[in-house]
């Protein structure tokens, strides 16, 4: 009898996993990459999630992006402390799922990705910078807002251009 757990049955196949693992290291990248911020955890992190919930599907890209916040605070030394950023991260994971929604569910093609790309920012740095409310109340969340809105910009505007570049290419099958 064989105990190996038979990975195309659980939907987790060799190429899933080389996927996630990719863009997980490019959101490592992404994450030395930093926007000035009060409290120095905003990077370039949540790009390749983003662009994973576009081209991948839902649950790529929201553990991408999870584990590329982790990686960014890991980075700084957890300024929030890891349960917030660990609620930051789930937030974050809740965002590429918005973000693959109004862009590829809700609405198709270059509406669609405007869309997503400003829901996304929005959603990520005005709904998500809500946890800075458990540290350092409305003066930290108005501090650090700015650089939120920036930093959401960034990541979901280069994702959607990437994923509008390659969206009928073979490397995406």
């Amino acid at each position: 009898m064989n105990d190996t757990p038979d990975l195309k049955k659980s939907g987790w196949s060799v190429k899933r996993i080389s996927i996630l693992v990719i863009f997980i290291a490019l959101s490592a990248v992404g994450s030395l990459v930093k926007i000035p911020s009060p409290l120095g955890a905003i990077g370039l992190d949540a790009c390749p999630g983003f662009f994973s919930a576009l081209a991948f599907g839902y649950a790529e890209g929201a553990i991408i992006i999870a584990i590329g916040h982790i990686l960014t605070g890991l980075i700084v030394g957890f300024p929030m402390t890891l349960p917030i950023h660990m609620g930051v991260a789930v937030g974050m994971a809740l965002c590429a799922i918005v973000f693959r929604f109004v862009g590829v569910k809700l609405l198709k093609g270059k509406i669609g990705l405007v869309a997503a790309v400003v829901v996304g920012s929005l959603l990520n740095s005005f709904g998500v910078g809500l946890m800075t409310l458990f540290l350092g109340g409305w003066g930290l969340y108005f501090a650090v807002l700015p650089s939120l809105l920036v930093g959401a910009a960034v990541n979901t505007i280069v994702a959607a251009i990437a994923f509008y570049a390659v969206r009928n290419s073979k490397l995406l099958n």
